[in-house]
């Protein structure tokens, strides 16, 4: 575990809310047993500063790779922490799971990129051999349709796309420079790179993102990522930001 506090270099540094503490988790990627000890660490962290509204989004990414997509989904819905306003945003590998829940796009490229494994976490047998996957997906598609629960469709189906706290706005992925906040398309916020991330744009606020993974956290005066691969490297990281002050927990 990790904790430091780092304030960007704005001229005007960004700031939350008043009296607001935001708690924003990257790509968990179906790491059950480190989403259950980064959330103890944020309610530890809010026990020990309460303050009188605490928001917690999660950036999206809650399914593929790791080996527990369905309880990873099963505990955002049934277990929500305590105390918290919470938002849940869209990624792109929940955009390829429902893809390929309506209609069966995109799934080579879903399996290729770790469906593989949610399909084995819903219980479809033989799930984990991706080329045999691929080779019968008609099949493989209608036993998951039929292994995914109502109430995690309905869950995946409601997710947001970008969330805005004070000088913030929280996405996936990121966003499109010179594109106003309410011209931004569903494909990039959850799945722009280049563009977005070599960009030295002013997009109205600090973004708050995900997607593009690093070995720790990266601070600009235009972004914060907070992937740092966790399903690979153990490492689920949480920037904790309030008033002016920007610190990070993980795993």
């Amino acid at each position: 575990m990790f904790q430091h506090g780092h304030n960007s270099g704005m001229a005007s540094k960004p700031e939350t809310p008043p009296g607001t503490r935001i708690y924003a988790v990257g790509d968990i990627h179906g790491r059950l047993d480190l989403l259950e000890a980064l959330q103890t660490e944020i309610v530890d962290d809010l026990a020990r500063n309460p303050v009188s509204r605490a928001v917690l989004v999660y950036l999206g990414d809650y399914v593929d790779r790791g080996p527990s997509s369905n309880a990873v989904i099963d505990q955002l819905i049934n277990q929500p922490l305590p105390g918290f306003e919470i938002i849940h945003l869209k990624g792109n590998h929940e955009d390829f799971l429902l893809r390929f829940y309506d209609n069966g796009e995109f799934g080579e490229s879903w399996l290729m990129n770790g469906g593989g494994a949610t399909l084995h976490s819903y219980g479809v047998d033989n799930a984990e051999d991706t080329f045999n996957v691929i080779w019968h997906l008609s099949e493989f598609r209608k036993a998951f349709c039929h292994a995914l629960p109502a109430e995690h469709l309905e869950f995946l189906s409601s997710l947001s796309l970008h969330h805005r706290e004070g000088d913030y706005v929280f996405v996936h992925a990121g966003l499109r420079p010179g594109v106003p906040m309410d011209q931004q398309t569903a494909q990039d916020q959850m799945w722009i790179r280049d563009d977005f991330l070599f960009s030295d744009a002013d997009f109205g606020a600090v973004v708050v993102h995900g997607h593009s993974p690093r070995p720790a956290p990266v601070v600009r005066d235009n972004r914060i990522g907070i992937d740092t691969m966790a399903y690979r490297s153990g490492c689920l990281t949480c920037v904790i930001l309030e008033g002016f002050e920007q610190r990070f927990i993980s795993t």
